[in-house]
């Protein structure tokens, strides 16, 4: 088994827990999906997978057809920033 982890961003704030909750569990039945961590606050969903038994396109359109609406995936390592060197 591979583990790997991919983080999506929703496209805009859900108002009913009880529909992020189902689309959640759909997902979760899915053989291969590990663990789902929704972040309301951020709008973002982090799936971990089974990379043998599922790829990063597969996954993507489970959280699809769960009905949550996603627009990027977006890095897990934020991209490091240049220290710009002091003017003289």
């Amino acid at each position: 088994m591979t583990s790997v982890e991919i983080l999506f961003r929703t496209t805009a704030p859900h108002s009913s827990i009880d529909a992020v909750t189902r689309a959640l569990a759909n997902i979760r039945e899915v053989y291969g999906i590990r663990r789902l961590t929704f972040d309301r606050a951020a709008r973002t969903l982090r799936v971990e997978y089974d990379a043998t038994r599922l790829n990063a396109a597969a996954v993507a359109k489970l959280v699809r057809q769960a009905g949550l609406e996603i627009e990027a995936d977006l890095p897990l390592i934020a991209p490091a920033t240049q220290e710009q060197a002091p003017a003289a």
